[in-house]
């Protein structure tokens, strides 16, 4: 039961708190933001006089906790921090946007207008925030990125005090903060931030489990002090020697991390061997930051051994949310693996503090290296507006939340990209043309398969080609979702553009039997070859997966018996254009495939959310009863995947009638000048099929080859065989 407290103590703290906020600002406020701030505190307690939290406290607390965060550990201007104070008042009290305005501008008013938009979001469903809300919340970013921040501080302030909400409630927040809030802090650059959310969502999840790590980590405290000590005093006379001005700091790896490290590795606490970090913060100008890193690098390896494949510069290349810093790792006092984090002080406050600090070194030489580069990435994935909403969010995590890598172009120029990513990820990030047409890619000189994995410090060359367009089995390896989007889109194209021949083609066809293409012929024809859509049966037409025959079929059966068929197709069946029946769906959608291999696993469907044929699904790998297929928006899905990443396959239904298969064709002939590239001519550009590998050879006069290409089905290898026999010298042509 929540404690009584006087008014008089409440108005007390409340008033202390509101010092506290004015005192920790990280900027410096003018008489001018000290009065806007005020008039916001004022504001605040009026509209929140009535009101009070679970915990039993006012209300009015909360408001100026997310201030103080935003204020002190984030450190924005005070602007933010007004509409910090302001950011629930129109939701939950009479106030309204033109008040706002009025009393305090527009730049407050967009701000709060946005926090409150998130707050509706966030509420519109009771499974935590869905995927689409996901989508909805970073258009935000598009008016003012101080309104996710902003946000991350209510989330962060929400996290401390979750303790008076039922545990139910508790689990559904924190798994959102490790879904959603904790990914994009990370990618602001606010660090601490970041790792506060992770450990307090951790807490909830997986209380027994923290509270034994949180343990160990304090029983190892006094030990850890001693370590940092006994480094210190064996490097300090030659620190002291160059007269640098320098703090060394000792940093505990966060509780969530050393238990991603437990279970990644299957290993106990005693095993992991980096379970904290020394930091050296060192004073410096602009003009001798970089020389002095590498010299305290220069002392620091002198006396310990370094580890050279744990080396990081991130001085030279920065991460690109703006983090500096040298990272190294020795062989410490009593033989101990640490690592050494060295940083000026500006780099310290910039991954301290992430975007505001970015703000106060953008004068001068230092460019504002992190927001605006994220941004441009983050309007990129939300450029993919059309795709599969929890897909959205996989993607966004997988490029934002990722490692990065850095590679270099033929000209020098640096390229930040994902952990994972490949030689095509790289093209696309280029340019989309470039990616669009790249039909090889040479790393170090050497050429390499599309599907190459990248790795730092590569060099990378794109080989493009007029006749070259994407194909389906590139979504089957690409990492970023920038060239997934725009090979979607290529292939929707691609798809609309054979639907529009299909359609002509039917109409000539159905005219030969006697029958006119219109609405009602196509009603029957989806309902007789069980199609969702018109463009669906204008596509396989094109393609040739409906043949002749079955146009015939049809055609017999829609005339000889109109009625029957009538009643026979419509009886307890929805229109058309709705939701597909699971026998439908299941004649199209044979085959569950797993995995980058497309793996054909045992499974079971999980009951949870019954998925059938043809729904975006993915596997969990569970401990008892082996694979369980979820829908990708079944309830369970944000937990699953924020829990339990690491046990997650992915999974796909496989529509036979236009998925693109392999085939292997064996050719013979009279050795003709030119022959092989009239053969890959035809193949490659006039009949749109992709090569995948080509070898010929010749003796005596007689040519053999072997060519592997992929297609969409059976009719158009049939046509392709076709076009290669009219070839001259073309004396036949074999499937393998």
């Amino acid at each position: 039961m929540p404690m009584i407290i006087s008014d008089k103590i409440e108005n007390k703290e409340i008033a202390k708190q509101y010092k506290e906020l004015l005192q920790i600002s990280y900027q410096t406020l003018s008489d001018e933001d000290k009065k806007l701030i005020r008039s916001a505190f004022d504001t605040a307690v009026n509209a929140h006089k009535n009101q009070r939290r679970k915990s039993g406290e006012p209300y009015v607390l909360h408001p100026i906790s997310v201030a103080k965060i935003v204020a002190h550990q984030i450190g924005l201007d005070a602007t933010s921090i007004a509409a910090a104070l302001l950011h629930d008042v129109v939701e939950d009290t009479d106030y309204s946007f033109d008040d706002i305005e009025k009393l305090f501008g527009s730049d407050v008013m967009k701000i709060v207008e946005g926090l409150t938009k998130i707050s509706k979001l966030s509420k519109e469903s009771n499974v935590s925030l869905q995927a689409e809300n996901f989508r909805k919340l970073l258009l935000t970013l598009n008016d003012d990125i101080r309104v996710i921040i902003i946000k991350i501080a209510d989330r962060l302030h929400n996290m401390q005090t979750l303790d008076s909400i039922p545990e139910y409630k508790q689990i559904k927040i924190a798994s959102e903060t490790l879904y959603i809030y904790a990914p994009l802090s990370h990618r602001i650059g606010l660090y601490n931030i970041k790792t506060e959310l992770e450990d307090l969502s951790f807490k909830y999840t997986e209380y027994d489990r923290y509270v034994f790590i949180k343990n160990k980590i304090e029983d190892s405290k006094e030990e850890q002090d001693q370590y940092i000590k006994s480094f210190s005093k064996i490097i300090k006379f030659a620190l002291a020697e160059e007269k640098l001005k320098y703090q060394i700091k000792g940093r505990s790896k966060s509780i969530f991390s050393i238990n991603r490290k437990m279970v990644i590795q299957n290993i106990p606490f005693e095993n992991v061997f980096d379970k904290f970090a020394i930091r050296i913060v060192y004073r410096a100008t602009h003009r001798n930051e970089k020389f002095l890193a590498w010299k305290i690098y220069s002392i620091i390896t002198d006396h310990f051994t370094p580890n050279p494949t744990r080396l990081r510069d991130w001085i030279t290349a920065p991460k690109s949310n703006g983090y500096e810093a040298l990272h190294i790792t020795v062989m410490g006092p009593n033989s101990k693996w640490v690592e050494v984090q060295i940083r000026s002080e500006r780099m310290n406050e910039i991954a301290e503090k992430g975007y505001a600090a970015h703000h106060k070194y953008k004068q001068g030489d230092h460019k504002d290296i992190g927001i605006d580069s994220w941004l441009d990435k983050l309007h990129e994935v939300l450029e993919s507006n059309n795709e599969n909403p929890v897909d959205f969010v996989e993607n966004f995590k997988l490029n934002l939340y990722a490692k990065e890598i850095f590679v270099f172009t033929p000209t020098g120029e640096i390229k930040s990209l994902p952990k994972g990513a490949t030689a095509l990820d790289f093209a696309f990030s280029i340019h989309t043309e470039v990616g669009m047409k790249t039909r090889g890619a040479r790393v170090n000189g050497k050429l390499v398969p599309l599907s190459r994995t990248l790795k730092s410090g590569e060099n990378v060359e794109v080989i493009t080609s007029e006749n070259i367009k994407p194909t389906a089995n590139w979504l089957d390896f690409v990492q970023t979702s920038r060239a997934k989007s725009k090979i979607k889109s290529s292939l929707n194209e691609e798809k609309k553009i054979i639907a529009e021949d299909g359609r002509e083609t039917l109409r000539r066809k159905l005219k030969q039997l006697k029958i006119k293409l219109n609405d009602k012929t196509i009603v029957h024809m989806l309902r007789y070859f069980n199609l969702s859509n018109s463009q669906d049966l204008f596509y396989r037409i094109g393609l040739g997966t409906i043949n002749n025959k079955q146009l015939k079929d049809f055609s017999t059966e829609f005339n000889s018996s109109f009625l029957n068929f009538f009643k026979k197709r419509i009886r307890k069946q929805s229109p058309v254009f709705k939701k597909e029946d699971k026998d439908q769906i299941t004649q199209r959608f044979d085959t569950l495939v797993f995995g980058k291999e497309k793996e054909s696993l045992k499974h079971n469907l999980s009951p949870c959310c019954n998925p059938i044929a043809g729904d975006p699904v993915f596997g969990f790998i569970s401990i008892n009863e082996g694979i369980k297929v979820h829908k990708k928006d079944c309830t369970n899905a944000l937990s699953l995947q924020s829990n339990f990443a690491y046990r997650i396959i992915k999974a796909k239904w496989v529509d036979s009638s236009s998925d693109e298969f392999t085939a292997i064709l064996k050719l013979s002939g009279i050795d003709n000048i030119g022959i092989v590239s009239e053969v890959t001519q035809l193949i490659s550009r006039d009949m749109s099929v992709n090569i995948n590998k080509l070898n010929f050879d010749s003796e005596d006069g007689i040519f053999t080859g072997l060519i592997s290409v992929s297609v969409k089905n059976k009719t158009i290898l049939n046509r392709l065989i076709n076009r290669i026999l009219k070839i001259k010298g073309v004396d036949k042509v074999l499937r393998e």
